[in-house]
């Protein structure tokens, strides 16, 4: 798979990991060793454990989304990298508010696998629209 396949592929199964639980097809996408450059206070997280625990964060009742759908913009897509505009809308499980917030993300793939990951969303926003 090419860079660009791989995040169309892990862009249109997150919204089903969030919704199931089922992360085995997804996370064959991503690299054992990847690095998650979160940014922020979490810094970066390292290993496939890591955005497991990340993906399981995103379903729990108090931090976590459900009704998520996440909408590619626009894509660009070079040799091994790939970077994303998109919109991200959802429900916040813990207080029932919806949220529409705009993302970027760039992910490097080797041998068809997500190796490195970068992530900036209008934090600022979802917390406006959750109410915090």
């Amino acid at each position: 798979m090419t860079a660009g396949e791989v995040h169309r592929r892990i862009v249109e199964l997150y919204p089903q990991v969030l919704a199931t639980g089922r992360m085995d097809e997804a996370l064959a996408l991503v690299d054992p060793e990847v690095i998650d450059h979160r940014g922020g206070t979490d810094g970066d997280h390292y290993g496939l454990e890591a955005w497991r625990e990340k993906w399981e964060r995103a379903m729990s009742g108090e931090t976590g989304f459900h009704n998520v759908s996440v909408e590619v913009e626009r894509n660009v897509a070079d040799g091994e990298l790939s970077s994303n505009v998109y919109l991200s809308r959802g429900t916040h499980t813990a207080t029932g508010r919806t949220y529409e917030v705009r993302g970027m993300d760039m992910i490097r793939v080797r041998d068809g696998r997500i190796v490195e990951h970068w992530a900036i969303r209008d934090a600022v926003a979802l917390r406006h629209q959750l109410g915090q």
